[in-house]
């Protein structure tokens, strides 16, 4: 494959012009020239990577809007989840990455229930990702299944060598789980050696508690326990103390940022320029369609610089470079995949192609700029993953896009009991 004549963000945080070459899953050349007058009218960018998310919550998205989290999810969230179905998830999550592929994402962190429905689709996809079977000490026997499931997904993947869909350990957070559960999924983790995804300090509620309960702040609980030992990547991070911060650079954890879901349930602004100060790697999540309500990454990285902007008084903080970091090589770090996030021979070919002849993308001044603050998922026109045409321009080349809209209205219908159009 070649896209010639095409605009690129380059490792060194520079924009080339010229060719980017590809054979099998790689890049295998990246050639260079001055740009002619006329100038290019695409763009290409390492695919995105989406570090936080829910994706069969396409079945609610926006169910319970107006309500706070804990709120959000006992009244509105809980109830529909427990009707759901394997079969339910599948529609969800077939949906999702539809979406996500339609906004130039090519890798995505998910947690959810059913996660070998993700993974599943996932691979037919050829998406690439990282799943896992949610901790939660009150449902019976799940430590064991979140033990068998990572050991057996990655046993056949290693098998298969399809390293672009793993599964991680996961604990859905320090208060849906217990001391005991952790320090047991730590001990199991000394086989698995798997990265932990988690939801952190979301909401101030959630992180003064857990110092009632433990003396402890969520993420230097979650060290103790050893659970942090192999890394990870955790979710808001909204009320995490310097300390906290301090403790993530040491366990290579990741802060996963989630500007639209924080700033719709309410829950506060995590403290990322200060956490980037203190050595964290910050990536970008969109969390579930449900608290979003979309997936659509250009967002996230067009919200996190203003939000830190605003908050800071500085319309210094943040470069659009840092942010297109967080959402590329960034989140690709966070999920242990260096292969990918960076346009560079020898990376897999995961890209996306945004069309740059459009009303509110011109004139081309600065085009770092253009990407976090003036481009929407809507703006892509290919997405293309492993060397393979994902997305492009409307359609999903292997995928049925009818069936799979079929199937969610369906699942959605049956949950709901209603019409839904």
């Amino acid at each position: 494959m070649k896209l010639e004549d095409v605009f690129m963000l380059l490792p060194d945080r520079t924009v080339g012009f010229g060719t980017i070459e590809t054979e099998g899953e790689a890049i295998s050349k990246v050639s260079l020239r001055e740009a002619t007058r006329r100038g290019g009218s695409r763009l290409v960018m390492p695919g995105l990577v989406n570090c936080h998310c829910h994706a069969a919550m396409t079945l609610l998205r926006g169910v319970g809007g107006g309500l706070p989290l804990q709120r959000w999810l006992e009244e509105a969230i809980f109830p529909v989840e427990a009707k759901m179905t394997p079969e339910d998830v599948r529609a969800g999550d077939v949906w999702g990455i539809m979406e996500m592929l339609a906004c130039g994402t090519t890798s995505v962190a998910d947690m959810y229930d059913f996660p070998g429905e993700m993974g599943a689709a996932l691979l037919e996809s050829g998406m690439g990702g990282r799943i896992c079977r949610v901790g939660l000490n009150f449902v019976q026997g799940r430590l064991g299944d979140c033990v068998e499931f990572t050991r057996d997904f990655n046993a056949r993947a290693a098998e298969a060598r399809e390293a672009s869909v793993l599964a991680d350990i996961c604990i859905h957070s320090e208060y849906l789980t217990d001391e005991k559960f952790c320090r047991e999924l730590a001990a199991a983790n000394r086989e698995l050696n798997r990265p932990l995804h988690v939801h952190v300090s979301e909401t101030r509620k959630e992180h003064e508690e857990c110092v009632a309960r433990h003396g402890k702040t969520p993420i230097a609980y979650l060290a103790d326990t050893g659970i942090l030992d192999r890394g990870g990547y955790a979710a808001h991070c909204v009320w995490c103390t310097d300390d906290d911060f301090r403790i993530m650079a040491e366990r290579n954890v990741a802060l996963v940022h989630n500007p639209t879901s924080n700033m719709k349930l309410g829950s506060g602004f995590a403290r990322i320029v200060r956490a980037m100060e203190l050595g964290v790697n910050v990536a970008l999540g969109t969390d579930g369609p449900a608290s979003n309500d979309n997936l659509d990454m250009f967002e996230e990285m067009h919200l996190a610089s203003l939000v830190h902007k605003g908050l800071a008084n500085d319309p210094t903080v943040l470069s659009p470079w840092d942010v297109i970091d967080m959402a590329t090589k960034n989140g690709a770090k966070a999920l242990g995949r260096g292969d990918v996030g960076e346009i560079a021979v020898g990376k897999r070919a995961d890209l996306c192609v945004v069309d740059l002849d459009r009303p509110h993308l011109a004139p081309i001044y600065d085009i770092p700029n253009l990407v976090v603050h003036s481009m929407h998922g809507s703006d892509v026109v290919q997405t293309i993953a492993g060397g393979r045409i994902l997305y492009d321009r409307g359609s999903f080349p292997g995928m049925d896009a009818v069936a799979a809209k079929e199937a969610l209205l369906s699942s959605v219908r049956r949950l709901s009991a209603g019409n839904v159009v």
